[in-house]
């Protein structure tokens, strides 16, 4: 369905998180918004590991949530893949509280 992403058990519209995950990659990686499109790079972007600490960070104290920095986060080369795992992750931790 469009403005959904794959997340399992994730069945209500994600464009508002996937929004909020743009934002903050924007504002803590000192990114133009404008940039973050689904087939940018994280090489494009020229985040450094330095800053996806930082959005990551950003991202658990926003949502309350851990984010561990492994599996598909780890493996993200993209945005779109990016972003995806983010909400994943989010989505998961929140279905725990």
């Amino acid at each position: 369905m469009a403005g959904e992403t794959r997340t399992e058990g994730f069945v209500t519209d994600n464009t508002q998180l996937i929004q909020e995950i743009k934002e903050v990659i924007a504002s803590e990686g000192m990114v133009d918004i404008s940039k973050i499109t689904p087939d940018a790079t994280i090489e494009s972007l020229d985040l450094k590991s330095v800053d996806i600490v930082m959005i990551l960070t950003a991202l658990e104290e926003k949502f309350n949530v851990y984010i561990p920095m492994d599996g598909s986060l780890q493996e993200a080369k993209d945005v779109k893949s990016l972003i995806e795992a983010l909400a994943d992750q989010i989505q998961k931790e929140r279905g725990k509280q």
